[in-house]
C-alpha cells in the first residue's frame, strides 16, 4: 500500500503545484470515517481510495482528482455526508465525490434498473467536469484487479459483465486504451475463464518458439525504413486475450487461421515521417487487401491517431503495422489523461465538450427512462465505425451498419425528424440504406414528414432510436388523445346530452386522470371504453343496457344495424376517422383488409388503440362476448391516405403473364406492394396480391381491369365476408 508521503511525492514529480494540504487532509479525513471497515480481501477498505489515487497519479492527473478518488466512498460508504465535504474541501470536490458516488439509497425495482440510473447520474456528472469519469474508471480498475476476493459468483460475474458493457467501452471512448484492455481481460476471465485461459496458453507457446521471428521482423522493418531515410523505434506487441476471441468468434475461424495476433508499432517524429514510413513498407512488402486505415487524416471520435496497415512482411509473414508519432502514441496509450501532460485547464474538464458526451447526453433527453438510456448508450459506444460526408466535407462518425436515417440524427435532431431520403455520392437512395466508409450523404427532408415506426428496426445509433421513440410517443399520444376525444363526444351523444369539456370534469376523478387529456388518451387508448364512460354519465340508461344479451347476438347486431341504416344516418352517427395516422391509434385489421368504402366497425383493444374491420368480418365473431369494445366508425371520404387492399389472383403459366398482370395494375395506377405465391402447378399460378390502392371503388377498377387480361383466369378480392 502506497504511504501518505509517497503519494504526495508522486504527484509533486509532475505537478510542481500540488495542493499537499488538501491531499494530506484528504488522506487523514478519509483513513478516519473508513476506520475499521474491511474489504472482502481482508485489506483495511481504506486501502481503495488509496489505490485509486495512486492510479490516477500514474495518469499525472490534478490536485483535485487525487483527492476526490481518496473521498470518493466516503459518502456512500460511511457517515460522512456531502455537506461535510463541501464544507471541508470546498464546493468543487463536493460535486465531483457527488457525481462518483452510487445511488445506494435509492428504492429501485431491479439490480438493472439501479444499475442505468447510477449510469445516468455518472453520464450528467462527467458531462459537468470529466474527471468524474476518470475517477470512476480507477474505482472500477482497482475493484476489478480485486474481484477474486468477492465470495458470491453472482457479484463477480454481474460486475465483470458491467465493466464489459459499460466501463471499458468508456475507456475507450476517452483513449485509454491500457485500463480498457486491463479492464476488459480482467471481466473476460470471470465471464470465460476457459476460453481466456485457452488462448494465453496459445499465446505463451507463440511467445516461447516464436520470439527470434519477431525479432528478426522487427529488424528487417528497421532495415527497410532506414533504407528509405525513415528513422524510427519499432517494437511488437501480442493481441489481447479477448481480442483474439472475439475475432474468432466473428470470422468463425480456429486460432491458427488469424494472421494478426502479432502487432508491430512504427514510432516517428512527426506526420511527415508517418507517410514516409508507410511508403517505405508498402514499397517493400505487399498490401493485404482491405486492411489500409488511416486514423490520422480521420481520427475516431476518442482522438485516436494512427496508420494501420496489413502486409506481408518479412521470411513472408502476415503483419500489422500501426505507424505513429510518439504523441500519437501517448495519447493512444493514456487518451484523455495525456492531455494533463502537456496543459491543465478547463478546456479539458468540461466534458460537453467531447461529441460523444453531448450525443449521450441528447439520448438521455429522449430516452423514456434509465433503462431505455442504458440501452441505446451500449448502442452508441459499442461498435466498430464508418465515417462519411456531408455535402459540406464534415466528417460524421458513425457505428458500422449506420443508415441514411443515422446519418440525419447525427447532422441534427430536426433534420432526422424530418428525413424524407437522401443522395449518397450523387444517387437518390431511400432511408435504410447502409453507409459505407467515405461516402457523401446529402439528407432530404420534407416539413410534414415525421418519423415513421418503421424506422426503429433498422436504425443502429442510440441516438436515432431514442429520438425516433420519443416522437413516435408523442405523436402516439396526440393520436389517443384526438381519438378519445372523439369517442368521449359520441359517447355524450348517445346518452342526450350536450358534450361539453365542463360536464365531462366530473369524470376525471372516477376514471383515477387529472386531466380531461388524460381521460382522452386512456379512451384511445383503450385502458377505457365508451361504454364505461356512458355508464358514468348515465347508470340508468347503462343499466337497462346491461341486460340486453353479451353474446354473439349483440355483436351482430352492431353489424346488422349498420348495413341496415342509410348511409347520411351511419356517417352522422359513426366516429370519423379524421386525421388519425396508421399503425398508431388506428390499425387496419389484416383479416380483412378494409378500404375506404366499406361498412366498417371499430374493435377498441386495451393499450393499442383501435383496430378497424369490415363490418362482415369473420373475426367479428370472437368480439360478440365484449360489446362494450365495439365502436361505430366510418371513413373520411375527403382523406387522401391511401390503403392495401388484397386480392387472389390465378393467371396462366406463360411468359409474359406476369408483366401483363402487372401492366394492368399500374394503368388503374394501383400499387403492389407484396406478391405471394400459394400454389405453383405447370399450367397455373395461384397468388396472392396486396394492392396500394385509394378506396375500394379504386380496388374495383383494378379487379375489372384484371379480369380483362387473357392470361388471368380469376380474379377475388380476399378477406372481405370471409
Amino acid at each position: 500500500m502506497i504511504r501518505q508521503y509517497e503519494l504526495v511525492e508522486k504527484v509533486r514529480n509532475y505537478d510542481p503545484n500540488v495542493d499537499e494540504d488538501g491531499i494530506n487532509r484528504a488522506y487523514v479525513f478519509a483513513m478516519q470515517m473508513h476506520g475499521s471497515q474491511r474489504r472482502e480481501s481482508g485489506d483495511p477498505y481504506f486501502t481503495h481510495p488509496l489505490e485509486v489515487a495512486s492510479l490516477l497519479a500514474d495518469m499525472r492527473l490534478d490536485s483535485g482528482s487525487i483527492v476526490t478518488a481518496l473521498l470518493h466512498d466516503t459518502v456512500e460508504d460511511t457517515d460522512a455526508t456531502l455537506a461535510d465535504i463541501d464544507r471541508l474541501f470546498g464546493g468543487d470536490i463536493a460535486r465531483l465525490v457527488d457525481g462518483v458516488t452510487k445511488l445506494t439509497k435509492l428504492e429501485i425495482q431491479s439490480d438493472r434498473t439501479k444499475q442505468a440510473e447510477n449510469f445516468r447520474k455518472l453520464v450528467v456528472a462527467m458531462s459537468e467536469d470529466i474527471r468524474v469519469l476518470l475517477v470512476k474508471l480507477a474505482d472500477r480498475l482497482h475493484n476489478m484487479r480485486t474481484l477474486e476476493y468477492v465470495k458470491s459468483p453472482e457479484s463477480r460475474r454481474r460486475s465483470a459483465v458491467e465493466t464489459m458493457d459499460i466501463y471499458a467501452p468508456l475507456a475507450e471512448r476517452i483513449g485509454m486504451q491500457s485500463w480498457r484492455d486491463e479492464l476488459v481481460d480482467l471481466a473476460f476471465g470471470e465471464i470465460n475463464p476457459d476460453a481466456r485461459n485457452s488462448i494465453i496458453k496459445r499465446l505463451e507457446f507463440l511467445r516461447s518458439n516464436g520470439r527470434a521471428l519477431s525479432d528478426r521482423v522487427m529488424v528487417a522493418l528497421g532495415e527497410s525504413l532506414a533504407a528509405h531515410g525513415v528513422v524510427a523505434d519499432i517494437s511488437g506487441r501480442e493481441k489481447a486475450a479477448h481480442s483474439i476471441w472475439t475475432k474468432m468468434q466473428r470470422k468463425a475461424a480456429p486460432f491458427e487461421a488469424l494472421t494478426d495476433i502479432m502487432a508491430f508499432r512504427v514510432i516517428v517524429d512527426s506526420v511527415e515521417h508517418c507517410y514516409q514510413a508507410l511508403g517505405a513498407i508498402h514499397a517493400d512488402y505487399s498490401v493485404l487487401p482491405g486492411r489500409f486505415k488511416d486514423y490520422i487524416s480521420t481520427p475516431k471520435p476518442n482522438g485516436y491517431r494512427s496508420i494501420h496497415t496489413g502486409v506481408i512482411g518479412p521470411e513472408q509473414v502476415r503483419i500489422e503495422v500501426q505507424i505513429r508519432t510518439r504523441e500519437m502514441h501517448e495519447i493512444a496509450e493514456y487518451g484523455l489523461a495525456a492531455h494533463w501532460r502537456y496543459k491543465q485547464s478547463s478546456e479539458i474538464l468540461d466534458g460537453k465538450q467531447y461529441a460523444w458526451i453531448r450525443n449521450l447526453l441528447d439520448i438521455l433527453d429522449h430516452a423514456g427512462g434509465p433503462e431505455e438510456f442504458l440501452e441505446h448508450t451500449k448502442l452508441e459506444m459499442f461498435q466498430d465505425q464508418v465515417f462519411c460526408f456531408t455535402p459540406a466535407g464534415d466528417l460524421i462518425g458513425l457505428p458500422n451498419g449506420a443508415t441514411v436515417v443515422d446519418f440525419a440524427y447525427a447532422v441534427h435532431s430536426e433534420v432526422g425528424d424530418h428525413c424524407v431520403g437522401a443522395k449518397v455520392n450523387g444517387r437518390m437512395a431511400p432511408v435504410r440504406t447502409k453507409l459505407a466508409n467515405g461516402d457523401q450523404v446529402e439528407i432530404l427532408t420534407s416539413r410534414n414528414k415525421t418519423p415513421s415506426p418503421e424506422w426503429e428496426r433498422f436504425v443502429v445509433t442510440g441516438r436515432a432510436r431514442a429520438r425516433i421513440r420519443r416522437m413516435i410517443r408523442l405523436e402516439q399520444r396526440d393520436q389517443y388523445v384526438s381519438l378519445g376525444r372523439e369517442i368521449a363526444r359520441q359517447a355524450v351523444a348517445e346518452t342526450g346530452q350536450k358534450f361539453s369539456e365542463k360536464a365531462l370534469q366530473p369524470a376525471l376523478r372516477h376514471f383515477d386522470v387529472d386531466k380531461l387529456e388524460d381521460l382522452y388518451a386512456s379512451l384511445g387508448e383503450g385502458l377505457h371504453t365508451e361504454g364505461e364512460l356512458k355508464a358514468f354519465l348515465a347508470p340508468a340508461t347503462a343499466g337497462v343496457a346491461a341486460e340486453v344479451d353479451r353474446g354473439d347476438a349483440a355483436a351482430l347486431d352492431v353489424r346488422a344495424r349498420r348495413r341496415t341504416m342509410p348511409r347520411e344516418a351511419t356517417r352522422a352517427a359513426a366516429l370519423p376517422l379524421t386525421g388519425l395516422i396508421p399503425g398508431m391509434a388506428v390499425h387496419y385489421a389484416r383479416c380483412c383488409h378494409p378500404l375506404p368504402g366499406d361498412p366498417i366497425v371499430g374493435i377498441v383493444t386495451t393499450g393499442k388503440g383501435v383496430t378497424i374491420h369490415v363490418s362482415d368480418c369473420a373475426t367479428l365473431e370472437s368480439f360478440g362476448h365484449t360489446p362494450e369494445r365495439w365502436l361505430d366508425v366510418d371513413w373520411d371520404l375527403a382523406s387522401d391516405e391511401r390503403h392495401v387492399g388484397r386480392v387472389r389472383v390465378i393467371l396462366e403459366n406463360m411468359p409474359g403473364a406476369l408483366g401483363a398482370m402487372s401492366n394492368a395494375i399500374g394503368r388503374q395506377r394501383g400499387n403492389i406492394t407484396n406478391l405471394r405465391f400459394t400454389n405453383r402447378a405447370s399450367d397455373f399460378f395461384e397468388m396472392q396480391l396486396d394492392i396500394e390502392v385509394d378506396s375500394l371503388e379504386h380496388l374495383m377498377n383494378v379487379i375489372a381491369t384484371l379480369r380483362a387480361e387473357s392470361v388471368i383466369t380469376s380474379v377475388d378480392r380476399e378477406g372481405y365476408g370471409s
